[in-house]
């Protein structure tokens, strides 16, 4: 007989969420790839989803800056309009409803606390009210100079793309009050021009609910969060530590951890969808 390393992991996952009070979720770039969403793991993964980038030798860190809208306005709006039109074409998948269904049940409800900027936690039915989106939204707008701290949402309307030459063609969005170049709402790499209102308010419900949920059982639900870039990862694991919450982490690359956290080695879907089998297992009928 085959043995099943994650079984344990999952047993004891479906336990505590049983048992919970509240919910954390946190969440990285890996969640989204059981939706279909590219993998930007090291330039190769980046370089499949975008070949032209590979032959101009740009990696995602070196992309993701904002100097391109002031050196390269058509490149950069290429790359941010085409993750735009991906990100609004493509479903969550069905682990996300998993996820919105334990927060929904939680006496103290749940959060969301996500480095991504697809806003697919809004599009699973999130409340607003409980999701942190740690860099920023990609449909959400802001001057690119800034002219001013003003945010709004992006225009319905995708750009036309030429994905031989990866530049964007026509109109490219324009600031509402100066008419400069508008870029994108989201935290880029070497970036002082960011405005982060909106995720500041966000962040201030989100210290108001861990007040709340302090002493009671908490169970924080990591997906899909890397080590390049590991604000969630770290974020999860001081929060467990300060709150004495268990932190299940979902990743295919998870294996031994620190004490307290639990490893479930599976991509994110198959993943809650055998811990959801496990809690419906246990529940009165």
């Amino acid at each position: 007989m085959i043995e099943d390393p994650a079984r344990d992991a999952i047993r004891r996952a479906a336990q505590l969420i049983r048992a919970a009070d509240a919910l954390l979720v946190t969440a990285g770039a890996g969640l989204g790839v059981d939706s279909g969403l590219p993998d930007f793991r090291g330039p190769r993964g980046f370089w499949r989803a975008y070949p032209p980038l590979e032959r101009l030798g740009l990696s995602f860190e070196e992309m993701a800056q904002p100097r391109w809208f002031d050196t390269d306005p058509r490149l950069a709006w290429a790359f941010y309009g085409h993750r735009l039109r991906l990100y609004r074409q493509t479903r969550p998948h069905a682990g996300y409803a998993i996820l919105k269904g334990w927060c929904d049940r939680m006496p103290l409800g749940g959060f969301v606390l996500t480095s991504n900027v697809d806003g697919h936690f809004f599009a699973a039915g999130f409340p607003a009210e409980r999701v942190v989106e740690q860099h920023g939204s990609i449909h959400r707008l802001q001057c690119a100079a800034p002219c001013r701290d003003e945010i709004w949402p992006a225009p319905a309307r995708d750009l036309e793309i030429d994905m031989e030459s990866f530049r964007a063609a026509g109109e490219l969005p324009r600031c509402e009050a100066c008419g400069a170049l508008a870029r994108p709402n989201i935290l880029m790499f070497a970036d002082d021009r960011w405005i982060p209102d909106v995720t500041r308010a966000q962040r201030e419900r989100f210290v108001e609910w861990l007040g709340t949920v302090r002493g009671r059982r908490l169970v924080i639900v990591e997906c899909g969060a890397g080590t390049a870039v590991a604000t969630i990862r770290h974020a999860g694991e001081r929060l467990a530590e300060q709150l004495d919450a268990t932190l299940v982490r979902i990743n295919p690359e998870a294996r031994v951890e620190p004490e307290g956290i639990i490893a479930v080695p599976m991509r994110a879907l198959d993943a809650l969808t055998r811990i959801e089998r496990r809690v419906r297992e246990c529940e009165p009928s």
